[in-house]
């Protein structure tokens, strides 16, 4: 059985998450879990907080699997590059149900590691370049509410607060 989706309200979401040291068999089955999980909720991202997981780790196919080539996995990523800009809607897992425009760089450099431990670094722009930021946000504490005006946030946490409320959330 897979781990479930945490939602907004869920502390996880809303901590910094920890480093990873070590990279072994529990890491992988990790990053597989959250790949399954992921195409499960057809989501093209997935970070280890939005499972319940504390972890600086996040999966990405901006494809929604279509090409497993394009199959991301980043554990410690840092963001070396963040330029341009673009808006559009977003969703997010943890947040079911809503979309906004957002505003994200155009183009991001990131370097983190692999499975194994080894250095690697991405150059992604469009799509991927938003994935990759809303997903470091999530390892960040940070949820997409955050880029939202203090009105509309507001608006929407009382909305959210309604649905769990009525347990539909």
């Amino acid at each position: 059985m897979v781990r479930p989706i945490v939602k907004y309200g869920d502390a996880v979401l809303a901590r910094v998450a920890d480093e990873i040291t070590q990279f072994d068999s529990s890491l992988r089955s990790l990053a597989d879990e959250m790949i399954e999980v992921m195409y499960a909720a057809r989501g093209v991202g997935l970070a280890a907080p939005q499972i319940g997981v504390s972890s600086r780790i996040f999966v990405m196919d901006a494809t929604g699997g279509q090409d497993a080539t394009r199959r991301i996995v980043v554990v410690n990523p840092v963001i070396d590059v963040a330029e341009g800009e673009q808006e559009g809607g977003e969703g997010c897992l943890s947040v079911p149900g809503f979309s906004f425009d957002i505003k994200r760089p155009g183009h991001v450099v990131l370097r983190g590691k692999d499975l194994n431990g080894s250095e690697i670094r991405l150059d992604v722009t469009g799509l991927e370049a938003r994935c990759v930021s809303h997903e470091i946000d999530h390892l960040n504490g940070r949820l997409l509410l955050s880029h939202l005006s203090p009105l509309k946030r507001d608006l929407t946490i009382r909305k959210i607060k309604k649905r769990i409320k009525a347990d539909d959330w």
